[in-house]
């Protein structure tokens, strides 16, 4: 077999680093219960001189030792150890060695004195049968350690354990250096290799950023007319589209000193942690400035005061934001400090914090248009081995309300089916399926579905697609498919949305009417419903009780919207009466019965192309648009896709720019 030398990606992070700390924490305990335990050789207990006396006169001393002329430790004989009234001293185990002694340990004043009192004891006593006295000197470690050791351990401890809590290993990672900023920091040495060509789909985001980085490279261009660059960008737009992007390629474009943070990191469980990081942060990047500091997620300390505090508490958080307001535009703020910060919750963001002075400007980054995904695809394709048929335009027309990390997912997903069938070059097939996989879910090849329950599938969905056939304002139905796929997902039909913003009453209705095409065809076929509509129904109630309490699209109700775009933690109550509640209820389920209704008679019409496209569902298990026109004719209301009007508006595009006009003159006249 060829040697393979394709390196593990995880491989490259090199061998795993041994814990020093622990070890080193292991070892110190081990020391010093090393050297308290096995410098004691046995159990030793106080006792007093006169019970000494009482000892040698009765023969139960086999030596005494002196140490360090202040502690007199006694070692009884074995005859001793064996008495009664020694059961208890005899049963004590040490902790090493055989326990020989000694025993019993008082203190005496001298040793002068000591000797003098005790050859007083032993007189009348045979030399042979006198107590032996020794001396010795020793260092005092055992009693050291023994009251000392405890403490030393609590400390490296606690030492060690503060510092894994906030972070060990970067900056402010110790315990000593916990208020220190955790930015993470860009220059000229380590420079970020991103650039505004990496970023598609963004043109209108990108200019608002690239006049801070074109000020921060030529501030005579601005200055010269009296201009001041903002202080401040706070990008805003949902997961996904490409905000930490653009905060990169400015960075690689910017060729200034370019701090990087998450708001999470000033975020501590230590009271005025996050306040001190904040003034840091500030205090590195005036040392380096012109320079630009990056929070993402900056709802993460940002969230508007007062909300969920309780009363007199000392709010961390709060305390956090007060030092960032005061750092971003204060008294004493210098100039040459440019903040980037990213969220998807500028609603829960402090009023203080998005005025002009601190953020100047709000750089809406919305999920992409076709344009946009186009150009998304183009940047995610041009890594891959592609065929001849795969078409931007058409992978964009595909994916409606995809951001810029769900199309990279699909690239990167199509990538690894083809890669699985053993293919040379990715085909259009492959995304269709990444495509499938990305919004329907994994496919279930083995999930084991009756008979019974897979007609009830394929009239469902074969309801579902007959109601959008022949309704005028509903989408374009790409498939319709009966694979399970996902955790509950026994089926699902794929529409081809438009691109469209505003929508109208008999839009809304066309739209539930197609949701309500599977419990429809149930109830027609069967004269029974299933569980299968839980999803569509969830989305009709939420469709149908917009159009009354938002969109003011009843005529009961009036041209009224209950909607708080502000979400309120405070709004306990409803801000209309129970009456008027009533009638929201009455009037949405008015609205749902009666497309529900037309949704039967729709079905009831067109009975036998509902018949013909469930069994041939049955038969193929996916349907594709042209299988519909060939089972049951052309759609009646048939009008451009988002696709075709694209590719002819580019079309005539680039007509234009060829073909020059007859009538155009050849040069025009200055002004």
């Amino acid at each position: 077999m060829p040697e393979n030398n394709n390196r593990n990606p995880l491989s490259s992070r090199g061998p795993r680093r041994p814990n020093i700390q622990g070890w080193i924490v292991a070892f110190l305990i081990a020391a010093i219960l090393g050297i308290t335990f096995m410098s004691r050789s046995g159990s030793v207990r106080e006792t007093t001189f006169k019970r000494f006396e009482r000892m040698v006169k009765e023969h139960e001393v086999a030596e005494v030792v002196l140490v360090n002329d202040k502690i007199a430790e006694v070692t009884l004989t074995d005859q001793a150890l064996q008495s009664p009234k020694y059961k208890n001293l005899s049963s004590d185990k040490p902790y090493f060695g055989t326990g020989s002694g000694p025993h019993y340990v008082f203190q005496v004043a001298s040793a002068e004195s000591f000797k003098q009192d005790l050859d007083r004891i032993q007189q009348g006593i045979p030399d042979n049968e006198k107590v032996e006295l020794k001396f010795e000197t020793r260092s005092d470690w055992s009693a050291f350690f023994g009251s000392w050791g405890i403490l030393i351990v609590m400390i490296l401890a606690m030492y060690f354990l503060l510092g894994r809590m906030s972070g060990a290993g970067g900056p402010g990672g110790q315990i000593f250096n916990i208020g220190k900023s955790k930015a993470a920091l860009f220059d000229a040495e380590n420079r970020v290799k991103i650039t505004f060509n990496d970023v598609a789909g963004l043109d209108e985001a990108k200019e608002e950023i690239k006049e801070i980085v074109d000020y921060l490279k030529n501030p005579s261009k601005f200055t010269k007319l009296g201009a001041k660059i903002p202080k401040g960008a706070l990008l805003v737009g949902p997961p996904g589209t490409g905000k930490t992007l653009l905060a990169k390629a400015v960075a690689g474009e910017a060729g200034v000193p370019f701090f990087s943070l998450s708001g999470s990191d000033f975020v501590e469980m230590f009271v005025g942690v996050g306040a001190a990081r904040v003034r840091d942060l500030f205090k590195q990047a005036k040392e380096k400035a012109p320079c630009i500091i990056f929070i993402d997620e900056i709802d993460a300390v940002g969230r508007s005061r007062g909300r969920g505090s309780m009363p007199g508490a000392n709010d961390e958080r709060e305390n956090t934001l007060n030092s960032l307001l005061v750092e971003m535009d204060g008294f004493a703020t210098d100039s040459g400090i440019i903040i980037l910060a990213a969220t998807n919750r500028p609603d829960v963001l402090d009023s203080a914090l998005l005025r002009p002075g601190r953020f100047d400007r709000q750089v809406s980054i919305d999920k992409p248009d076709i344009v946009g995904r186009e150009a998304i695809f183009k940047v995610h394709l041009k890594p891959l081995k592609l065929s001849a048929d795969v078409d931007p335009k058409e992978l964009a027309a595909q994916t409606p309300g995809f951001a810029g990390a769900e199309i990279a997912n699909v690239c990167n997903e199509a990538a690894l089916i083809a890669a699985r069938r053993d293919r040379e070059s990715i085909g259009m097939q492959d995304f269709q399926d990444a495509m499938d996989r990305v919004i329907g879910g994994l496919e279930k090849k083995n999930k084991i579905i009756s008979p019974e329950e897979k007609e009830i599938v394929a009239y469902h969905e074969a309801g579902h697609a007959v109601a959008g056939w022949y309704l005028e304002h509903a989408d374009p139905l790409v498939k319709v498919t009966i694979v399970p796929r996902g955790v509950a997902a026994l089926g699902y039909a794929q529409y081809l949305p438009r691109e469209q913003y505003l929508y109208r009453t008999e839009q809304l209705m066309d739209e539930m009417c197609m949701a309500l095409g599977g419990r429809a065809a149930e109830d027609i076929v069967f004269g029974k419903v299933s569980t299968g509509a839980l999803s569509d129904l969830e989305r009709i109630t939420k469709l149908a009780y917009s159009m009354v309490t938002m969109y003011g699209m009843n005529d009961k109700i009036g041209n009224v919207s209950f909607y708080d775009s502000k979400q309120s933690d405070y709004s306990f109550n409803k801000p209309y009466s129970e009456e008027t509640a009533k009638h929201i209820d009455e009037e949405v389920r008015k609205i749902v019965d009666e497309a529900y209704q037309r949704t039967i008679k729709l079905l009831s019409d067109k009975r036998e192309a509902l018949e013909t496209i469930a069994q041939k569902l049955l038969e193929k298990e996916i349907l594709y648009q042209n299988d519909l026109e060939r089972l049951i004719g052309k759609r009646p209301f048939e009008r451009d896709t988002a696709y075709q009007a694209y590719k002819k508006r580019g079309e005539e595009v680039a007509g234009s720019e060829t073909t020059p006009s007859p009538t155009e003159p050849e040069t025009l006249p200055q002004v």
